[in-house]
């Protein structure tokens, strides 16, 4: 009892210390530990590694032994029976679902100011949506995904995930939208003589730099190996080499929900169900011998061991008559209904959609030539889940245009922070073409042209299009410009000083 509540005036008093600010609680070096080693330990972190191994394949199911009932009527396992251990990952699909449909088209960004536009796509290009789309799958995985803003080898600014569980974030506030600062620990393969060895490393984040060190026994020892370190490198008019830092810790969080939880807390009991139906009918199908219960009378021979030899081995038993026994063997069948197993799956399948928000591709709305209705109903899930989604990314991006505004002033392409932008998130939703296109062209005398082709299922760029179509109207510009001028030439023989 008085361990607890002296645990409890422990974590009070650490909260106090992060109140206070990072500098106070990153010197009390022991305090840090606590909290890196509970940590460590913690059920939040455990659930992030499990959704990144679900996604990945490594299931449950894998670790599953076969087991009976033994003579003192506890479960003993076996080793003579089959043990199928079938992964139908239905979890991967759902990530991949909700990815794809938010992600998988680049972002779209509006502003009134061209130059910031051109800067903005030169910055957020093909690279940087590889690694956003990538993003999102840590998101939906750990609940919670890191993006971490620096300058390369080449002084481009570049941008890194962290993988959730290597991230432990101490925030400003309740909400957790502001970041104090950030602790961040992950191996490192290293050789001791000829043994590899693995080695924890742990960089620490701050408004102050990058501090580095290694986990050892529970304890921060100073990474002899690396000293600390700025975040910006440049040089200055003696060419002598100057460390600066950010005005905040450029690590911007991208959280899948507001609660911070990965989709496998919903969906993987429900997982766990699917890859235990299927195993345990492939179990039921291999189990030949036990299958059919077998009544043996008078049989010749010494154990039932060896009778089952004899049986997987020649198919053939010998029994005996004597004393007026008559020797037999008879079956009691046991059928293996496979119309359960498909009943019991398709209910866990659509109750994992349900669950986990997504959609199923072979729904039966799907069916002869959908209208926009059906299709529209058949992404309800997912599109509410995507405006979570997109709610929390939209905050983050706030938080991640601000390093880009400080870099394109710093590096005299413009003061950009007053500047209004707004990012689209681009769905890849499945529409009728013929349907949209039609309400497109019935919409021209009251919607803008721009609007039009920003809606049409065919623009993939929207500036583009708007480009093109500029180009066309000045082509046929010209064009009637030209005949207008020839044509009185043409009508009147060269004489053009009469009336048209």
């Amino acid at each position: 009892m008085f361990e607890f509540l002296g645990e409890i005036t422990e974590r009070m008093r650490f909260k106090k210390i992060i109140e206070a600010g990072a500098k106070t609680a990153i010197s009390n070096k022991k305090l840090l530990e606590k909290e890196i080693k509970k940590w460590l330990d913690s059920p939040q972190r455990k659930m992030m590694q499990l959704g990144e191994a679900y996604y990945t394949g490594e299931h449950e199911i894998l670790k599953r032994k076969r087991e009976v009932i033994g003579e003192d009527g506890q479960l003993v396992e076996v080793e003579n029976l089959p043990n199928n251990q079938i992964v139908d990952n239905q979890y991967a699909k759902l990530v991949d679902q909700k990815v794809n449909y938010l992600l998988a088209k680049p972002l779209t960004f509006e502003t009134q100011n061209n130059e910031y536009l051109k800067q903005l796509q030169l910055i957020f290009n093909a690279k940087f949506h590889r690694t956003f789309r990538n993003l999102g799958e840590d998101s939906l995985n750990g609940g919670i995904a890191w993006l971490y803003v620096f300058y390369d080898e080449q002084g481009n600014l570049a941008f890194k995930r962290f993988p959730p569980y290597e991230v432990l974030p101490f925030w400003k506030d309740a909400d957790h939208t502001e970041l104090e600062f950030a602790v961040r620990l992950y191996p490192v393969s290293a050789y001791e003589g000829d043994k590899e060895v693995i080695i924890h490393k742990v960089e620490l984040y701050t408004t102050d730099g990058i501090e580095h060190y290694v986990w050892q026994k529970n304890s921060l020892v100073r990474d002899v190996e690396q000293e600390k370190t700025t975040y910006i490198t440049t040089t200055d008019e003696n060419d002598e080499v100057l460390g600066l830092n950010w005005e905040r810790v450029p690590l911007i969080a991208f959280k899948y929900s507001n609660k911070g939880l990965p989709l496998i807390k919903r969906v993987k009991s429900l997982q766990d169900g699917i890859n235990i139906m299927l195993s345990d009918f492939e179990n039921n199908m291999q189990e030949n011998a036990h299958n059919t219960i077998l009544v043996l009378e008078n049989y010749d021979g010494q154990n039932l061991g060896e009778f089952r030899r004899n049986l997987a081995q020649f198919g053939v038993v010998k029994v005996r008559s004597s004393e007026g026994s008559r020797g037999d063997l008879r079956t009691l069948s046991i059928t293996v209904n496979a119309e359960n197993y498909k009943a019991i799956l398709s209910l866990f399948k659509k109750a994992m959609i349900e669950n986990g928000r997504g959609y199923d591709a072979k729904d039966e709305r799907m069916s002869n030539n959908p209208n926009q209705m059906n299709i529209q109903s058949m992404y309800s899930d997912i599109d509410l889940d995507a405006n979570g989604i997109e709610t929390e990314y939209q905050a983050s991006f706030e938080d991640l245009l601000w390093f880009v505004n400080v870099h394109l002033t710093n590096n005299h392409k413009g003061d950009f922070d007053e500047e209004h932008v707004n990012v689209i998130f681009n769905r890849d939703i499945l529409v009728n073409e013929s349907e949209s296109i039609k309400n497109a062209v019935d919409s021209m005398p009251i919607l803008s042209m721009e609007s039009i082709v920003a809606q049409h299922p065919w623009t993939k760029n929207l500036q583009l299009e708007l480009d093109r179509k500029e180009k066309e109207r000045q082509k046929e510009q010209q064009e009637f410009d030209d005949y207008r001028n020839n044509f009185p030439n043409k009508l009147l023989g060269g004489n053009t000083s009469g009336q048209e």
